[in-house]
C-alpha cells in the first residue's frame, strides 16, 4: 500500500484553523515541523508503520508532542489525523472529547501510539 503523507505546508494551514480567537499563531521558534513529519517518514522507511490507522496515529504522535506550534499543538494533531485517514478512504466514528482525550493521554506518554492506531482501527465506518 502507498502511504499519501501531509505535507508541512498543508499541517501549517491545519493548524491555522484550529486556532481560537486570542491564540498565538504560527510555528514555535526553536521547534521544527518538518523534523516532526520527519519522524514519521523514518517509522516509515523501517516499516514501523504497517496501514493507515499506523500512520495517523505517528502524526498525532509527532504534532501532540513536537510543539511546533505556539499554540494548537494538540487539536492539529488531532485533524491531522483525521485527514490522514481522510486521504486514505477511511472514517471513523467517535467523540471529538474522547480522541481528544486520548491525543493528551499520547502527548503525556501515558497512551503508546500502537493504543491510539487500535482505538482508531475498532471505530472504522464501514462502507
Amino acid at each position: 500500500m502507498r502511504h499519501r503523507l501531509l505535507a508541512p505546508e498543508l499541517v501549517e494551514m491545519i493548524h491555522d484553523r484550529v486556532l481560537n480567537a486570542g491564540e498565538v499563531r504560527g510555528r514555535a521558534r526553536d521547534r521544527s515541523l518538518e523534523g516532526a513529519l520527519g519522524r514519521v517518514e523514518n517509522r516509515l522507511a523501517y516499516g514501523l508503520i504497517s496501514d493507515p490507522f499506523d500512520l495517523a496515529a505517528a502524526y498525532a504522535l509527532a504534532l501532540s508532542t513536537g510543539h511546533c506550534f505556539n499554540d494548537g499543538n494538540k487539536r492539529t494533531a488531532y485533524r491531522c489525523l483525521l485527514v490522514t485517514l481522510d486521504l486514505h478512504g477511511l472514517r471513523i466514528t467517535h467523540g471529538t472529547e474522547e480522541i481528544g482525550d486520548r491525543i493528551i493521554l499520547l502527548a503525556q506518554g501515558r497512551h503508546g501510539e500502537d493504543q491510539l492506531a487500535a482505538y482508531l482501527r475498532s471505530r472504522l465506518v464501514a462502507g
